[in-house]
């Protein structure tokens, strides 16, 4: 077998642990997609009714307003559904790195790739499910996307791409983490940088500041790509701004995960 075989074959094995992994602590992974849930019907039938009277759906009153305001927050919350993933992911790396189990594999005759491949692959196959999971619920309350068959296929090559630059970053995270307590704080911001974009509102109706912050910040692009293709709303240049932000940020999760993971020894 060639090196490039052995990778693979140890990156099988290592991504077959996660998934086990994931079988046996299965209250993790349904708190991580439980919370986009709950967001979603929280904003839709607490706030929807007012929210969505500011979108143009004030026509029918409260319920015409919901129905209006879930088209335009299912965007941002299936964003919020990756970042919500990538914090057991960081939960799961900073396990490994302060239990020892990274030293005993650095003993062995594995591929050191294979060790993060595995993280990242069974966190990217959990983030498809949970957002499965978050638009079926966003349907069965009235979501209505107006997607093409290519808009659908477009939508889902675009989530997985920004599946796997925050499951690098988190990767990262979670390396350079001191403790596992720690892990579960570090990425607090990727939860909370979509309310201060264009995912529960519109930009223009946000202070000056505020706005330009919003209109700026990474997420606001990944949103309004996203909710251009389910919706059929402008997307305009979002979609390339979205594209390079997720360049950035897989290289550079990437290049600072690989630099912390290679270290000679572990905390």
């Amino acid at each position: 077998m060639s090196t490039v075989s052995y990778a693979l074959a140890d990156s099988a094995t290592m991504l077959r642990r996660q998934l086990i992994r994931m079988m046996r602590y299965p209250s993790l992974t349904v708190m991580l997609v439980a919370m986009p849930i709950v967001f979603l019907l929280l904003f839709v039938y607490v706030f929807g009714g007012t929210l969505g009277a500011g979108l143009g759906g004030a026509g029918d009153g409260a319920a015409g307003g919901r129905a209006e305001y879930i088209n335009y927050v299912t965007p941002a919350i299936i964003l919020m559904t990756i970042t919500s993933i990538v914090q057991g992911t960081m939960i799961s790396v900073a396990m490994d790195m302060t239990e020892g189990i990274i030293d005993r594999f650095r003993t062995m005759a594995i591929a050191r790739v294979s060790v993060l491949t595995g993280h990242v692959l069974g966190s990217l196959i959990q983030a498809v499910l949970a957002i499965t999971a978050v638009l079926g619920v966003a349907l069965l309350i009235g979501f209505r996307p107006t997607a093409s068959p290519v808009e659908w296929l477009a939508l889902a090559g675009v989530l997985v791409m920004m599946a796997f630059a925050f499951i690098w970053l988190s990767v990262a995270l979670g390396l350079s983490s001191k403790s596992v307590e720690s892990s579960s704080n570090v990425g607090l911001p990727l939860i909370l940088l979509p309310f201060l974009g264009s995912g529960f509102v519109p930009t223009d109706s946000m202070p000056t500041a505020l706005r330009w912050f919003a209109e700026y910040q990474p997420f606001t692009p990944l949103i309004e790509t996203i909710r251009g293709l389910l919706m059929g709303t402008p997307i305009g240049n979002n979609a390339v701004i979205a594209i390079g932000w997720c360049a950035a940020i897989t290289l550079g999760g990437y290049l600072w995960a690989k630099k912390l993971f290679n270290r000679e020894s572990t905390r």
